[in-house]
């Protein structure tokens, strides 16, 4: 097993639970309460050095009495060591943890999508939202293990929606000028752009290059 288990049960006590291995990964749960000191001693500690974020996701088990998990998946780049940490979230709590962004600017993106396909709150997250689904999306949270397979909305009403929908609730203003912008390109250009034939079109103010 990964000494730095050891290590961690040194420094924290009880905060540290169970630790397995499976795979050849070792797995180690730690106290939600706590996580993001552990996490920060790991990343810091000058013998763990786990300076590298791989991934930041979830688990959900399909027994229901069995709490959600949070894993983060460390990697050490000069120890060349891979450690996984998990903290367990009882489904009749709060769904809450404090954020890793100030440890890794890297888990900004990876805990917006946790919470957009899982519910779960990062605390002192810079900018939670949901970064798959559109901010008006209101069947719930994709991955878990209670969503229904084709939505909790009817296809029927799906589409009514989407064809009611405020198109700028779906796209940035940036993306909502680039289509009107559309028609008043010069046909072959949209002709171009239509047959999926992007490296031929020039840049703005530029002259082709390819003969």
């Amino acid at each position: 097993m990964n000494p730095s288990v050891e290590a961690l049960r040194r420094e924290f006590g009880d905060k540290i639970g169970r630790a397995l291995e499976s795979c050849g990964d070792t797995i180690v749960y730690v106290d939600v309460g706590s996580a993001r000191e552990i996490l920060g001693w790991l990343k810091d500690a000058p013998d763990q050095e786990y300076n590298y974020l791989i991934d930041v996701t979830a688990v959900e088990y399909r027994d229901p009495e069995l709490p959600l998990e949070v894993v983060y998946l460390l990697f050490s780049l000069r120890r060349k060591v891979q450690l996984c940490v998990k903290i367990s979230l009882p489904k009749d709590a709060k769904l809450e943890v404090d954020s890793v962004v100030p440890l890794w600017q890297g888990a900004n993106w990876l805990e917006r999508e946790v919470f957009d396909m899982f519910g779960i709150t990062f605390r002192e997250h810079p900018d939670l939202r949901r970064i798959l689904m559109w901010e008006t999306y209101s069947e719930g949270y994709p991955l878990r293990k209670d969503f229904p397979l084709r939505g909790r909305l009817s296809r029927a009403e799906q589409v009514r929606r989407a064809l009611h929908a405020n198109p700028e609730a779906h796209y940035s203003l940036e993306e909502l000028s680039i289509a009107e912008a559309y028609n008043d390109l010069p046909e072959d250009m949209r002709r171009r752009l239509a047959s999926g034939e992007r490296d031929e079109i020039p840049e703005a103010g530029g002259k082709r290059t390819d003969g």
